[in-house]
């Protein structure tokens, strides 16, 4: 049985390219972002794209207009601005309320189960109160909700980046989040070292062999490089970033440049022999462990484990904050194989 989904939330599509690799048919992905969507369109040529924002729908109108029924699994992560480091973490804050819309997504077209993605502080705010009350909620509309932190590097994806994962099902059976596959970290290197320091025309075929059995498994099914145009940084930062060497920060700088940007991860490069800290949606203070500027959004998508064939549309801009906010494919591709086997040994019971 191919399980049909439904992916709220769904941006560029990493969560449903996971699911897809998994064997599950993805046959709608929502979400308010129209470049976003127009790369889920493009590369999950079998589900229907729907551009709304979610938080201004009649759920049960909305569900009916567009003819969404038959749904197996609904997946997805609500926006997540009021639980992030980076916010200012209030419990009452209107944004975290946004996992009601897929609550009443869930209430309304009854799957067999749910996946709700989120950053790993959603467990642990107001002591627990913010993970009690999604529970609860769940659990009175008849799901049995499971949660877990889980580390994208243990499931081959090159960067250290943690997913908060809750998992609803109406079967009473115990949901066993996937365990660790993989011992040795893919590295920063391991991921973009073929892709070189020079600006790319989509479509160029590769300068350079595969490196890695990871770069390998990136290129699987493309015809060669896209979304791999250089960020041109103004002499003033080509000089101070060169200073830092590969795995370093600020610290690195002598005193009088330490403080030239106000953030504590200003100045930071990857390291090349550890998987990269969790990249974000595109600001400049990120930077290559070898070249003297921030990753392309190749390289960034190959840090998030997006396949080379996986191409992202709009600006540059747009595009950075579509490959940050994504899901990595990798990770979600060995969440989604858990939870099939878990479908099919309950529909069987």
């Amino acid at each position: 049985m191919k399980y049909r989904v439904l992916d709220l939330f769904c941006g560029c599509g990493g969560l449903s390219l996971g699911f897809t690799q998994a064997g599950f048919d993805v046959k709608y992905g929502i979400d308010n972002s129209k470049n976003a969507l127009e790369s889920f369109k493009m590369n999950h040529n079998d589900a229907v794209g729907i551009n709304a924002d979610l938080s201004k729908i009649a759920v049960s109108d909305f569900i009916k207009s567009n003819e969404i029924k038959n749904i197996d699994l609904i997946i997805g992560g609500p926006p997540c601005q009021g639980y992030s480091i980076a916010g200012k973490r209030i419990i009452n804050d209107e944004r975290n309320e946004m996992y009601k819309t897929f609550l009443k997504f869930v209430n309304e077209l009854s799957p067999l189960a749910f996946l709700m993605e989120n950053v790993p502080n959603i467990l642990s705010m107001g002591n627990g109160a913010i993970k009690t009350k999604i529970t609860d909620d769940f659990s009175r509309i008849g799901y049995e909700v499971h949660f877990d932190k889980l580390l994208a590097a243990d499931y081959g994806v090159p960067q250290n980046r943690r997913r908060a994962f809750f998992f609803g099902s109406k079967n009473d059976n115990t949901f066993i989040f996937p365990k660790k596959i993989y011992s040795n970290p893919v590295t920063s290197s391991d991921a973009i070292s073929d892709l070189p320091n020079s600006h790319l025309t989509d479509g160029t075929p590769y300068p350079d062999v595969a490196q890695s059995n990871y770069q390998i498994k990136m290129r699987e099914n493309s015809d060669g490089v896209y979304n791999h145009q250089l960020t041109i940084h103004n002499k003033k930062t080509i000089d101070t970033i060169s200073i830092v060497p590969d795995g370093g920060n600020y610290k690195d700088l002598p005193d009088s440049l330490k403080n030239s940007r106000k953030v504590n991860i200003a100045w930071t490069r990857l390291n090349s022999k550890k998987p990269s800290f969790t990249i974000d949606t595109g600001h400049r203070h990120h930077f290559h462990y070898k070249y003297n500027r921030v990753p392309t959004v190749r390289e960034s998508a190959r840090i998030q484990s997006f396949p080379d064939s996986f191409i992202f549309s709009g600006t540059k801009t747009n595009q950075y904050v579509q490959v940050g906010n994504a899901v990595p494919p990798l990770m979600a591709r060995e969440i989604a194989k858990a939870i099939k086997e878990y479908l099919n040994v309950s529909n069987q019971s």
